[in-house]
């Protein structure tokens, strides 16, 4: 059975929440302020985490950084419905997923799930290959789901390592959006779904930081994305 940590200070979407994934087979757990959260997430292991963006005590990007610097546990943000800066903000700073409030329950147990999934499992992509592959001054290495440069580990999401991933194993081709999103994501991609874009935009931002624009992840609009070594 997953074992889920719910942060959110609305006591009663917490209750219906709760209510609801247990019936789908959940074990969860609910906590109302972030001091609370932090420390339950911290000091126990979760499948995954449920977190709320605004919080009475300590806003959610603040509790999302604090758990993250002690648990690798997959991060969904909930945001308010239409708020895109929310979206992007939890993204960048290294949530996995985002459900809008107020949230459908068969859309949130779906992206659970799918994130679940993807923490525990390697990317579902073509298996005729080595499982290390080197692109540039970057090395992925299947076999322990990390990403190296000069042998040192690059600082991944879950979502960010199942993308980089899926487009090194697909070097060479421009891979869609929505075929990023149900190989690395594990579903189906859905109208202003910008979550696959903020995830690349970090994966750039990071990889420019240490590889000096030895790899880059190349946007072919009306297309997808494919990732390009410079020599």
């Amino acid at each position: 059975m997953d074992k889920l940590l719910l942060i959110d200070d609305d006591t009663e979407l917490c209750d219906l929440i709760s209510e609801y994934l247990t019936n789908e087979g959940f074990y969860i757990e609910a906590v109302h302020n972030a001091t609370e959260g932090i420390d339950t997430a911290t000091k126990n292991n979760f499948d995954l985490i449920i977190l709320d963006v605004m919080l009475p005590d300590l806003n959610g990007y603040d509790v999302l950084k604090r758990i993250q610097e002690k648990k690798d546990t997959p991060i969904i943000m909930l945001t308010a419905k239409g708020d895109e800066v929310d979206l992007v903000v939890g993204l960048e700073m290294g949530a996995d997923d985002y459900v809008p409030k107020p949230c459908r329950p068969r859309e949130l147990v779906a992206r659970i799930k799918a994130n679940i999934r993807r923490s525990k499992d390697k990317p579902a992509t073509n298996t005729n290959h080595d499982s290390k592959i080197t692109l540039g001054d970057i090395t992925l290495d299947e076999n322990n789901r990390l990403f190296y440069f000069n042998n040192n580990d690059i600082s991944l999401t879950s979502a960010e390592y199942s993308i980089l991933s899926t487009l090194f194993i697909n070097h060479g081709e421009t891979v869609s959006k929505e075929k990023l999103s149900e190989l690395a994501m594990n579903r189906k991609l859905t109208p202003y779904d910008r979550s696959i874009d903020v995830h690349i935009s970090s994966i750039r931002k990071k990889l420019d930081s240490i590889s000096a624009e030895k790899l880059t992840v190349k946007n072919i609009r009306s297309v997808g994305y494919i990732v390009i070594a410079k020599q």
